[in-house]
């Protein structure tokens, strides 16, 4: 499986935004990778009167530029507004959140994934309000899927909650992100293992979970359902 990975990645890397079918431990996931020496990684989340976007239809009809791929970028309120912090072309929306809390979100460590000219990468929150970094796009959401490496310390091999999945990890060097959907219910282990040992990330983030969604023109998917909150959008330079 990690060969087939391999070749499949190492096919797809220089080429544009490659979305691919992977297999992993008996379980279907399909991974999108931007290089951002290609692409720009954007937060997405009002239209032009100020009203989320809510989906993948008003996403494409709001952007300029041709869509490579997007997802949905982060949990949300009822309302759409993101739980965590939120910044969107330089300009925080929503400040950092580091308390411990309910749900998904609040089950610490969880983690930002920031998007800087030359680099993105998946952060701990913590270690972010520390020592912010200028992030020109940044969404916060919960838990971490891979922390320095290691399986958030919560996640259990046999857990039987599975649900369909999404998330983010950025390679060592922050220039190629792989944005990871599971196309059948999977458990957080499944997901961060995937990350950890397939795509080879040290650090990964759980986008969330249900409502996962991808849009992606080339694969002629775009995942309907509920409105969403925050999304990231993929567009070439």
């Amino acid at each position: 499986m990690i060969r087939l990975a391999a070749l499949i990645l190492a096919l797809t890397t220089g080429a544009a935004a490659a979305c691919e079918t992977l297999r992993h431990r008996e379980r279907t996931f399909t991974v999108c990778t931007a290089d951002l020496a290609q692409h720009r990684i954007e937060t997405r989340l009002a239209g032009p009167e100020g009203t989320p976007l809510g989906s993948f239809v008003a996403l494409e009809q709001a952007e300029e530029e041709p869509i490579a791929f997007a997802m949905n970028g982060g949990m949300y309120h009822p309302d759409r507004r993101p739980v965590g912090l939120y910044v969107e072309d330089g300009a925080e929306a929503k400040r950092i959140v580091t308390r411990e809390g309910p749900g998904n979100f609040g089950l610490l460590p969880n983690g930002v994934f920031c998007v800087r000219e030359e680099r993105a990468d998946v952060i701990e929150s913590r270690a972010f309000a520390a020592d912010p970094p200028g992030c020109t796009h940044a969404t916060q959401s919960g838990p971490m899927l891979v922390v320095d490496g290691a399986l958030h310390p919560r996640f259990l091999r046999d857990s039987p909650s599975r649900k369909l999945r999404n998330g983010v990890g950025a390679a060592p060097d922050g220039r190629r992100v792989h944005f990871a959907i599971s196309d059948v219910p999977v458990t957080f282990h499944e997901m961060a293992t995937l990350f950890r040992d397939v795509l080879g990330v040290r650090d990964a983030l759980f986008l969330d979970g249900s409502v996962s969604r991808l849009h992606a023109p080339a694969l002629g998917r775009s995942d309907g359902g509920r409105q969403m909150g925050p999304m990231l959008v993929v567009t070439e330079r």
